[in-house]
């Protein structure tokens, strides 16, 4: 028999894309809209409402003298980029990205740098056993690393066993999916045991000072939402980003409470790991052809780093009723309304064509200077112009046809003088110092579209007039 005063069970639903709990099934989650993402978890409890007493505390005012946050650096310059500095100790770092991108690769190669300085370095591998993980280790020629290595999944046991001995300054867990804890009766995976496995760690790290990195899958359907519960509890989230068909990956840090956010560092996948790209830019620039049309080279900005990149449009005569608008490492729907302008305000018709726009090297422009260079590039295609090799662009497009300023173009024109540009068309309301005109390039000033349009196009007709074998009209 049940006894008297005893709360009775009860079971919850909780959805696995954005970790909302409901008390019955339903189709569809209310919070993320997300379908049949509602799995049963009957052993989470139930909320219960307790009045207590809390002790008083101190409260202090916002003037006063701060302290920087003390940092541990891993060597890896890249790394160390993007979490400003290095890891800040009792800190937790949430690193994400796609199964097989190379997350255990640059941690195995993290732990080994700053193992090799003298500090503790513990790694527990949920996924792997410890012979894979000294495998790699040996293929990346850091087997003699002082890395304490382990193949564990049991929280308690990760903890009691990194509470032996010195402190450690750094561990790393791959990944959170495969932990469980007692503290919740879920099976590993699911969104309570995600949860209450990152608090346990969390808790640890603010106690003990260690810094924890923890390591998430995050596949492109959307199925696991482990990170995605746990980002609002961590101090730092990374992602991992990549093409299978580049060598080079990308590490973004998309929240740092203890650093900027948007930096990103670049590395090249090679037999011997993850090596540091210093130069990105000539890194996507690498292998370009200057001499065909619908080509042109943007200097995007990416947290505080420069980047000049290529970006390829291809506009061609459609045989379809609806024309095709494809587009990689751009936004479809900031495409759109770029062509949109460019038909209302710059006197092109692209409603009888195919477009295809590229950005070169697998990199994504998400920065909206990055629609002037688009624009330059889908006309460039339309007219058959080849815009000038040592060109380059940056510019906000609006919805009016003007083109209108961007932050920080002083970087700009410092990154592209360096690799040997020479001309840049910026907007024409663009204020730029002095210091960033000595930068060797020289500047071409652009109201709106319909300038950008009738340059290109005397381009082409500059073009036409050599390949006739008469002199062009200067």
């Amino acid at each position: 028999m049940r006894q008297k005063g005893m709360a009775k069970s009860r079971a919850v639903y909780v959805c696995q894309n954005c970790g909302a709990a409901s008390w019955r099934w339903q189709g569809r989650c209310d919070s993320c809209g997300e379908w049949n993402s509602l799995v049963e978890e009957s052993g989470a409890a139930e909320i219960t409402r307790r009045t207590a007493r809390g002790r008083v505390f101190e409260l202090e005012g916002l003037g006063g003298e701060g302290q920087a946050a003390p940092r541990i650096a891993t060597g890896i310059d890249e790394f160390d980029r993007v979490t400003g500095g290095g890891f800040v100790p009792g800190s937790v770092l949430l690193l994400g990205g796609e199964p097989g991108i190379g997350k255990s690769t640059l941690l195995i190669q993290a732990c080994a740098a700053l193992a090799r300085r003298g500090a503790r370095v513990v790694y527990i591998s949920g996924e792997e056993a410890v012979a894979q993980v000294r495998l790699r280790a040996a293929r990346l020629n850091l087997a003699d690393a002082p890395v304490e290595l382990a193949a564990a999944t049991q929280v308690e046991d990760i903890l009691a066993t990194c509470a032996m001995g010195k402190r450690a300054a750094l561990i790393v867990i791959d990944s959170i999916q495969t932990m469980h804890t007692s503290m919740a009766e879920s099976a590993p995976g699911t969104v309570t045991q995600v949860r209450a496995s990152a608090q346990a760690l969390l808790r640890y790290a603010k106690t003990t000072g260690a810094t924890i990195v923890l390591v998430g899958h995050v596949t492109k359907d959307g199925q696991v939402a482990g990170p995605r519960v746990v980002e609002h509890m961590v101090d730092a989230v990374l992602s991992f980003e990549g093409d299978g068909a580049h060598h080079f990956r990308m590490l973004r840090a998309s929240k740092n409470r203890f650093g900027a956010t948007g930096e990103i560092g670049v590395f090249e996948m090679t037999g011997l790991g993850l090596a540091e790209v210093a130069n990105p830019s000539a890194l996507f620039l690498a292998g370009r052809d200057a001499g065909a049309p619908g080509a042109a080279v943007v200097a995007s900005l990416e947290g505080q780093r420069p980047l000049l990149i290529e970006i390829q449009a291809l506009v061609a005569p459609t045989s379809l009723g609806t024309p095709r608008r494809a587009v990689v490492g751009f936004e479809q729907n900031r495409l759109s309304m770029i062509l949109a302008v460019l038909e209302a305000h710059g006197g092109l018709k692209l409603g009888m064509h195919d477009v295809y726009l590229n950005v070169a090297g697998g990199f994504r422009a998400d920065e909206p200077a990055a629609d002037l260079a688009a624009a330059a590039a889908l006309v460039s295609s339309l007219t058959g112009a080849v815009l000038p090799p040592d060109m380059f662009f940056f510019g906000e497009i609006g919805l009016s046809g003007a083109v209108r300023p961007v932050i920080h173009p002083g970087m700009r024109l410092s990154e592209a003088g360096k690799l040997g540009f020479h001309h840049a068309v910026v907007p024409q309301s663009q204020q730029i110092s002095d210091d960033a005109r000595g930068a060797g390039v020289t500047i071409r000033p652009c109201a709106d579209v319909g300038a950008l349009v009738a340059s290109i196009a005397r381009m082409s007709n500059r073009e036409k007039t050599v390949a006739r074998g008469r002199s062009p009209a200067l």
